[in-house]
């Protein structure tokens, strides 16, 4: 009978490529992940690794395993989910990962929308950046997280994962309400402002850099932060211009004039899940709670528009 925690451990090291990053992920020693593996392989009676220079490589027959490991834990996943359906079971933990200001508007109301419905059922966020969200995804260490596509990047579905949209998001640009930066009317007139980024190696680093030398701006960065609740901050003290996502304006952009970009750019949330478990009851209802949460934002269609 061949382990499902091997399994896992030798379908850590296809996706990973070192032991020593798989026993990172894992919360082991490469020592340890190194005699599972072994064992692993005397269970099998056949080699799945071989040495490749200080490392260790997967042999084909090894590369076939593991591509066949990650489908049966996928099955392993939607069993437990069938298993809990049939049963009706309102309870576990469903553990969550997302950046930060789906954590300000739309996890608040989920929460209470859940514990409302759900109340057996609790639910663990924690705050991560995009990227390290996903590897806490594929490595188990999350059941969903929520994600996000500024203008121009990519949209990919990561193997073995089920991706949902949830919402578009507007971009705006948000002006002190007083001061010599408050009455622009073009991103132009911004050419000589200070502004709040987010920073460079960022994907919203460098949506925002992109946009403004696209219209000829090389931004005075004063502050570099990825923290939108303290951009806007600086901007209400008058101290700097900044990019904010529109999910946060109805009740955090008091004392500022939020303003719509040329062009109406969005970004796109989504909510991405292991492929096996996209029926798992709690993960229905997650996904239906903020779903339900973002129908309660505020509308920005009043906004006044920069112009071109």
């Amino acid at each position: 009978m061949l382990n499902l925690h091997r399994l896992f451990l030798l379908h850590e090291l296809h996706r990973l490529g070192t032991m020593s990053a798989v026993a990172r992920t894992s919360s082991m020693s490469p020592s340890a992940v190194s005699q599972q593996l072994a064992q692993l392989e005397r269970e099998t009676k056949v080699s799945l690794l071989k040495q490749a220079g200080r490392g260790v490589v997967l042999t084909d027959a090894g590369e076939r395993l593991a591509r066949r490991a990650q489908e049966m834990l996928a099955l392993m996943e939607t069993a437990r989910a069938e298993l809990v359906a049939a049963g009706h079971t309102d309870g576990g933990v469903l553990r969550v990962a997302s950046f930060q200001t789906p954590m300000i508007a739309l996890a608040p109301v989920a929460v209470s929308i859940l514990e409302q419905r759900h109340p057996l059922l609790r639910i663990e966020i924690a705050q991560r950046e995009v990227e390290e969200a996903y590897e806490g995804l594929l490595a188990h260490h999350f059941e969903v997280i929520l994600g996000e596509t500024y203008p121009g990047g990519e949209l990919v579905v990561r193997r073995g994962t089920d991706r949902e949209d949830l919402l578009r998001d507007p971009l705006l640009v948000v002006l002190p309400s007083t001061g010599p930066w408050s009455e622009a009317r073009t991103l132009s007139d911004l050419a000589e402002a200070p502004w709040a980024l987010d920073p460079a190696g960022m994907r919203t680093g460098v949506w925002e850099r992109t946009v403004l030398r696209s219209d000829g701006i090389e931004p005075w960065i004063r502050f570099e932060t990825p923290d939108p609740l303290l951009q806007v901050h600086l901007v209400r003290s008058g101290h700097a211009v900044a990019f904010v996502p529109g999910l946060i304006a109805a009740e955090h952009l008091g004392g500022t004039r939020p303003l719509r970009l040329p062009g109406d750019p969005h970004r796109s949330l989504y909510t991405a899940a292991r492929a096996g478990a996209r029926e798992h009851p709690a993960l229905l209802a997650f996904r239906e709670a903020l779903v339900e949460a973002a129908g309660t934002l505020g509308d920005l269609q009043g906004l006044d528009r920069l112009r071109s």
